[in-house]
């Protein structure tokens, strides 16, 4: 991850800038929706991607995601200040904390809630963090459902020239994430001092940077975040910390074909979305052990 040399020619432009829409879901809790995008809808396999807080929740109060479906897809909640409490259909029960992986493969079908863990609620906690969404080949949209937990120890963490990063999954700098990935992808949380440089060579297809702290500089002006810079296909991307940054590097190769987003489902068959909508709805998808009083209804 040393700065390279390269010409003007051989730096890679920034296609494209996606300023996120905030949402204020109450009690300042706020969500960045990155994408899906109206001229991106995706970079690589990612077809979803949110920035939630920096917040703190009063005591007594939390996250609820209640209990909701998911197809044709792996979810990834990757948290910077605060904890989570993951359940699903297939009976995890898993706590995530700041810099471990929880991937989680729905496949054919899967259900499952985040919720602040009671022991949290007890006083006031922070929350902070990104869930992203990975839409899966033709091939795979239909495999049975998983779950995966990574601690923070296991996953790769390169180091040089005033850069730091953590592979959060798939493959980049030479090195692999021990996630579980379903078609070529990258995924990096990235810390650059001031003055520091990583470089991105044209490995993928499809790559963008998201920018989480720290103004960059990158293919002739300077970047704020938050902020997506999506690269061109065919050069280097260069960005260099103007002060200390952190940013999250993602991407990958295109699917095979266009895929559908409905709510929390995702297939490359409409028909599909729509069995998933009438098996939620009749309640044909598996309960969650120990969290199945409640549920998030389909939207009307």
């Amino acid at each position: 991850m040393s700065p390279l040399t390269a010409s003007a020619a051989e730096l890679a432009a920034v296609d494209l800038a996606i300023e996120p829409r905030t949402r204020d879901l109450g009690d300042g809790f706020e969500v960045r929706r990155v994408l899906p995008y109206a001229k991106r809808h995706m970079v690589g396999p990612f077809i979803f991607f949110d920035h939630f807080g920096p917040t703190k929740f009063r005591a007594g109060t939390g996250l609820d995601v209640r209990p909701h479906p998911h197809i044709g897809l792996a979810t990834i909640t990757y948290l910077f200040d605060g904890e989570i409490m993951h359940r699903d259909s297939l009976g995890n029960a898993q706590l995530i904390r700041p810099g471990a992986v929880n991937w989680m493969t729905a496949g054919r079908g899967i259900v499952h809630s985040e919720r602040t863990p009671p022991v949290t609620r007890q006083h006031e906690s922070p929350i902070y963090g990104i869930q992203s969404w990975v839409a899966l080949p033709r091939a795979r949209e239909e495999i049975d459902p998983a779950f995966e937990h990574v601690p923070a120890a296991d996953l790769p963490l390169i180091e040089g020239d005033g850069v730091a990063a953590r592979l959060i999954a798939g493959t980049l700098f030479g090195k692999t994430s021990p996630v579980t990935t379903q078609s070529p992808i990258f995924y990096a949380d990235v810390t650059l001092r001031a003055g520091a440089t990583v470089t991105m060579a044209p490995d993928y297809t499809q790559r963008a940077a998201y920018l989480l702290d720290g103004a960059v500089d990158c293919a002739g002006a300077r970047h704020a975040p938050p902020q997506m810079l999506v690269f061109d296909s065919k050069a280097q991307a260069m960005i260099t910390a103007h002060e200390p940054a952190r940013l999250l590097l993602l991407g990958g190769e295109p699917l095979d074909g266009e895929r559908h987003i409905w709510w929390n489902l995702v297939s490359s068959s409409t028909e599909r979305i729509e069995q998933a909508k009438r098996d939620w709805q009749t309640g044909r998808f598996p309960k969650i052990p120990g969290d199945s009083a409640e549920f998030i209804p389909l939207p009307t």
